[in-house]
């Protein structure tokens, strides 16, 4: 691990230093190590507070940034940053992307198709009944499902994806050292078996209260669409849907009775414009994820119909925009990034960030 990488965990592990302030610190600086190195007096000058100051210099103190790698590695965790192949796409084009991201498990490219499913913790039978059953639909069809490993909707769809033989990732509000709460310490294992956990807080951090509703922003950043199931008025899912929607990401309610608590979350998200989820299959369609169905073990190793082969032809070494794509290609930018998504599980291209591809060439075929 290289000392810049170091110097960037070492950085955003100080309470006071998140994306917004890394990112000054990145433009007064340079680079991570040069703002790691950096007085105080430094610090505050581009503009970090004083307490965020203070607790870099304690952070200097008592951090070694050669045994950070140990630390990691003690723990199953890997630590990627923007500019790491595996660090997701979906979350990288944010901007707040969390400049370190730690995770338990494996990123795959598949994990691109990806649907958010939050809600209570007080879930009724109605609700556990839709969590169970959605979850199960979505890992059938090959996308990951993704949560927050709370009690309640969190737990019943990580657990009902994994049983239907799926993929599901869980953001958490904590250092990747504990698991909180702690009765979800086997699932969060087999999670990492197939899945992953992830967060965005450093070794050590507790799961303080302050710290989950920050965490929801990935959850929905990771994520293509949120569903909401039960929430309260006050409910973190609330947030989670709110930064959806800040986000560009489709937002999805299951309806409730009007009396009922638990659903006045989700109707007050209905009325004011989120899809009312009242059939599976209109999710996938609203997404145009409807091919994912026939295709889950897709793996082929070359274009299988006129739209691949045409996109294919269009690709080089040199990286495309997704907007150019379609617009050479004649086609729905809609059409087109769902292609390229499938086109890239298959190995037949690469994104290569900023919504561009390459064609991967290496595959030895031509299409005229």
């Amino acid at each position: 691990m290289d000392a810049e990488k170091l110097s960037r965990i070492a950085l955003t592990s100080v309470k006071h230093v998140g994306a917004v302030r890394f990112r000054a610190l990145l433009a007064a600086f340079g680079s991570a190590q040069a703002a790691w190195a950096a007085t105080p007096a430094q610090w505050q000058a581009a503009g970090l507070p004083p307490a965020a100051a203070a607790g870099l210099v304690q952070a200097r103190q008592s951090l070694e940034l050669d045994k950070l790698p140990a630390s990691l590695a003690q723990h199953g965790v890997r630590a990627l940053v923007w500019e790491d192949a595996e660090y997701p796409r979906r979350l990288r084009e944010l901007e707040q992307a969390p400049p370190v991201l730690y995770v338990r498990g494996d990123l795959l490219p598949e994990d691109e198709w990806a649907i958010a499913i939050v809600g209570s913790r007080e879930v009724t039978a109605y609700g556990r009944r839709v969590a169970e059953e959605l979850a199960a639909f979505l890992a059938q069809r090959g996308i990951t499902v993704v949560s927050g490993l709370a009690r309640g909707v969190d737990a019943l769809a990580h657990t009902a994806a994994l049983r239907a033989g799926g993929r599901t990732l869980a953001v958490v509000a904590h250092g990747l050292d504990r698991i909180y709460p702690a009765q979800h310490h086997n699932l969060a294992a087999e999670m990492s078996k197939r899945g992953a956990v992830l967060s965005d807080y450093a070794l050590g951090t507790p799961p303080d209260a302050a710290n989950f509703p920050p965490r929801n922003r990935i959850i929905s950043g990771l994520s293509q669409a949120v569903v909401v199931i039960e929430a309260g008025e006050r409910s973190g899912a609330l947030i989670t849907a709110g930064f959806a929607a800040e986000q560009g990401r489709e937002v999805f309610a299951v309806p409730g009775p009007i009396y009922a608590p638990q659903s006045k979350g989700c109707n007050m998200l209905i009325e004011r414009g989120a899809h009312p989820l009242l059939q599976f299959e209109s999710l996938l369609k609203v997404l145009n994820m409807e091919m994912m169905d026939a295709n889950k073990d897709a793996r082929q190793v070359l274009p299988e119909d006129a739209t691949e082969a045409a996109l294919y032809r269009l690709l080089g070494e040199e990286p495309l925009h997704l907007n150019e794509i379609g617009a050479r290609a004649a086609l729905p930018i809609a059409q087109v990034s769902s292609t390229l998504t499938l086109m890239e599980l298959k190995g037949l291209v690469r994104h290569v960030g900023g919504m561009a591809y390459v064609a991967a060439r290496e595959l030895g075929a031509t299409y005229g």
